[in-house]
């Protein structure tokens, strides 16, 4: 490395360094602080009194129908009370069991995140606008003609359970006898139809419609739904809090079950360095591992926003294996996440990117948040990363 490239890394590092002293600083007075939190849901829309209303959010690993997080209903005010949270930034949204039926604006529109900063015991009054399920024959399709469910219910024997399986084929795939790589994606349902979309799609198949047509390669996306054991199949690890991990299973299913009939029904190149896997915040955590633990199937991986808090036993897993890891590594993470996601996603980058011969793109975007909207954005940086081999380009990301 030069002069110049040296004084840049180090001006790189003070900064990081600078910024990650003042995030600790503005949360290390309550750190060891222990508070209780009270929600109360005043206004609700009409309809579905008879439905359960559930809370969802950072603390339970975006579970939208987790028993523990179940809001008490008397006399038009439903209520749920945390003991002993500790202080910083919490993250929530309010569903009645499944994301499909997640609240909205009074039109049917997505709601970012509620997000709570908690340094004393707090009290606060919401209302629910509406729900999303209400306004759902509003929404129209959007995948483009390359997507298709390719079953509805495809059996993964690991696990014992089906789930519906999205694929898409690039534009040409059906024009020549070209080969391509694969992209396995967690939350197939989130990625190419905002029909079936809980908050909006990726926009995976329009993305690659578009490059394709600039000229650039085009790939065959897998996308496996996540079903209701969603926090349990994207952690490898178990939790006191969220249960038994079965990551383990779930990547054995994609490597051994649906890599094999995907390689044998649809024209796939070769070799790791052709099989990607990606997804975000469980999706980011459960791609990481898949990486790590599997490094002669998986050769390129986009981590979007991952839910490293949930599992710190993917940093004991990095310091073990990261020596015989290598590949790309697209990290991703915003900054109006929540507060651990910053530090726990450099310090697994910076570790792995020490101790291993892989290629690292770490994104930190200083508006970003915990939305497909965010993820959707760095999807084409990711994309054009991956199939470039981690090789300069020029990208006009005014388009």
């Amino acid at each position: 490395m030069n002069d110049a490239g040296t004084i840049r890394l180090l001006l790189h590092r003070c900064r990081l360094l600078l910024f990650l002293i003042i995030l600790f600083l503005s949360f290390a007075p309550s750190v060891s602080a222990q508070f209780t939190l009270q929600l109360n849901i005043l206004s609700l829309p009409s309809g579905h009194d008879e439905d359960s209303i559930f809370i969802a959010g950072n603390f339970n690993g975006w579970n939208p129908h987790h028993d523990k997080y179940y809001l008490n209903c008397k006399k038009d005010v439903c209520s749920l009370t945390f003991y002993g949270l500790a202080a910083g930034a919490y993250q929530f949204k309010f569903t009645r069991g499944d994301w499909s039926k997640v609240e909205s604006t009074e039109n049917g529109g997505d709601v970012s995140n509620r997000i709570i900063s908690l340094h004393s015991d707090t009290s606060i009054d919401c209302s629910i606008a509406g729900w999303k399920d209400d306004f759902v024959q509003q929404v129209a399709h959007t995948a483009s003609s390359g997507v298709s469910v390719m079953d509805t219910a495809f059996y993964m024997p690991q696990l014992n359970r089906y789930r519906r399986i999205w694929i898409y084929l690039p534009p040409d795939y059906g024009k020549s006898k070209k080969h391509y790589p694969v992209l396995y994606m967690h939350d197939g349902q989130n990625l190419f139809d905002n029909y079936v979309s809980g908050y909006g799609e990726w926009g995976v198949d329009e993305t690659i419609d578009s490059l394709v047509m600039a000229g650039k390669p085009g790939c065959i996306v897998v996308g496996i739904e996540n079903g209701a054991k969603r926090v349990h199949e994207y952690n490898p690890y178990d939790n006191d809090r969220f249960g038994n991990g079965e990551g383990e299973q779930y990547i054995t299913f994609i490597t051994e079950t649906l890599k094999p009939y995907i390689d044998k029904h649809y024209r796939v190149l070769p070799g790791k360095e052709n099989c990607f896997i990606a997804g975000s915040s469980l999706g980011g955590l459960i791609s990481y591992y898949a990486m790590l633990r599997y490094p002669d199937v998986f050769g390129k991986a986009g981590i979007f926003s991952p839910a490293f808090w949930i599992a710190p036993e993917i940093n004991t897993l990095t310091d073990s294996v990261a020596a015989k890891t290598g590949g790309q590594f697209f990290i991703y993470c915003g900054a109006a996440e929540s507060q651990e996601m910053i530090p726990g996603t450099i310090k697994v980058a910076d570790d792995l990117g020490e101790k291993s011969t892989s290629l690292i793109y770490l994104v930190i975007d200083p508006e970003g948040k915990h939305t497909e909207a965010y993820w959707r954005k760095w999807f084409p940086e990711f994309y054009l990363w991956i199939m470039g081999n981690g090789l300069s380009y020029q990208v006009d990301m005014g388009k």
